[in-house]
């Protein structure tokens, strides 16, 4: 596991906290954490564990492996997709129920790809693997034994 990158973490959290419009104690509160605590992970002093940077991203309405890129914990290969969902997690133009159907649909783009990707190295790893070839006579328009000519003016 990678080590705590704790003085970025707290600069990290003091601004969530401060973009949420949030007090120190207001945070503290509904992270269910001491308000003293707090002030030591934004100041740099105190290593969170996962639990409580769960608490910390539920209270500012951020996603938790947001919190623990920025700790060190989660590996940084996974940080264009966190960001991503912190993005759309943090915006306030768009309410709850909007976000979680964005994510959805985010999810969903990235699960077909990982597919693509995979057909693409069971085959040879250049290209995702052919369709089915449409019956004679059907789908492409053109018989099989003949080459397609564009039509003269």
């Amino acid at each position: 596991m990678a080590s705590l990158n704790v003085g970025n973490l707290g600069e990290y959290l003091r601004e969530q906290r401060r973009q949420a419009q949030l007090s120190l104690r207001q945070l503290a509160d509904a992270a269910g954490v001491s308000n003293p605590y707090l002030s030591q992970i934004e100041r740099g002093l105190r290593k969170p564990s996962a639990d409580i940077l769960q608490q910390l991203a539920k209270a500012l309405r951020i996603s938790a492996e947001t919190l623990y890129v920025q700790a060190g914990i989660l590996d940084e290969r996974d940080r264009d997709e966190v960001e991503t969902r912190a993005v759309i997690l943090s915006d306030p133009s768009i309410n709850e129920r909007q976000k979680q159907v964005l994510l959805q649909i985010y999810d969903a783009f990235r699960r077909e790809n990982a597919l693509e990707e995979e057909d693409g190295a069971a085959t040879d790893g250049s290209a995702p693997a052919p369709g089915p070839d449409p019956a004679p006579g059907k789908g492409s328009g053109a018989d099989s034994d003949t080459t397609a000519v564009p039509p003269t003016n």
